[in-house]
């Protein structure tokens, strides 16, 4: 087909106002993504949202929004969009179905991270794994086991379950359980347990340590003994209070039983 030049002429007439108004709206339409990205990230840092998922939301939201603006050029020339948003939607759809359980670890992940149940450095128990949190991740949480262990765990397992964060609030309770034998002196045995706790540098000196017989059992009496302390001093109290017991035990001539029986014939 030919065109003279009275024809090129109309066209350019006939398209230079789509045209301009195109490139008019290109540039508005990214202008306002963008300003739109911003203001997002700026709420997303007043509500301290993790840094990990800020530049994800924020490219999410900038590009969905750059997509409906290159659309609305496209309409404007006379495109038929109807057909591509179909197309589009089932690809997302069919996306989303193949990719079920990542998203649903991510949309947890997300929630971890918004609400905070726990942070990095907290020591606690997920689905069954005690541990610190080495990682908030938006699939996986990683923990530090204390036999050194590195465990990742799904997000999405660990919101369907129970959270329990042992040291999230600064100062924690060491519950531990010590027996002394039916023949020993309870007094003696308490005296001996509070020198211990008194030994220890990291428990803290203004809680009371409860010292209390706890039950009549089997082959011991047994005592519950509960000092407080530092969440990150834990473990230190654990493991000295139990070796600093024994020793003052076996130098007060208190004995600890074992299961036993005794057994009187006739």
């Amino acid at each position: 087909m030919d065109f003279n030049l009275e024809d090129l002429m109309a066209m350019a007439i006939d398209y230079a106002p789509k045209v301009l108004g195109a490139i008019l709206m290109l540039i508005i339409g990214f202008w306002l993504a963008g300003w739109v990205t911003n203001m997002l990230k700026k709420m997303m840092a007043k509500r301290k949202l993790d840094n990990s998922v800020r530049p994800f939301l924020a490219s999410l939201v900038n590009t969905g929004l750059k997509v409906l603006v290159l659309l609305s050029v496209a309409q404007m020339f006379g495109f038929e969009t109807t057909s591509f948003v179909a197309i589009l939607g089932a690809l997302v759809f069919a996306i989303g179905m193949a990719l079920q359980g990542s998203l649903g670890h991510f949309a947890s992940g997300i929630m971890l991270l918004t609400f905070k149940p726990y942070l990095v450095g907290d020591l606690v128990n997920l689905a069954g794994n005690i541990g610190v949190v080495e990682e908030i991740g938006v699939f996986n949480t990683v923990l530090r086991t204390p036999d050194n262990k590195k465990v990742i765990i799904p997000n999405g397992v660990v919101t369907s379950g129970v959270i329990i964060n042992i040291s999230g609030q600064g100062e924690i309770r060491v519950d531990m359980t010590y027996g002394i034998g039916y023949t020993d002196n309870i007094d003696k045995a308490r005296e001996t347990i509070q020198q211990v706790a008194d030994s220890c540098p990291n428990i803290l000196r203004e809680k009371p340590v409860d010292i209390f017989v706890s039950e009549l059992a089997d082959s011991s009496v047994n005592f519950v003994v509960r000092p407080w302390c530092k969440s990150e001093n834990y473990w230190d109290v654990f493991f000295f209070m139990h070796e600093n017991i024994k020793k003052a035990f076996d130098k007060e001539g208190v004995s600890i039983p074992f299961p036993q029986l005794d057994v009187h014939q006739k």
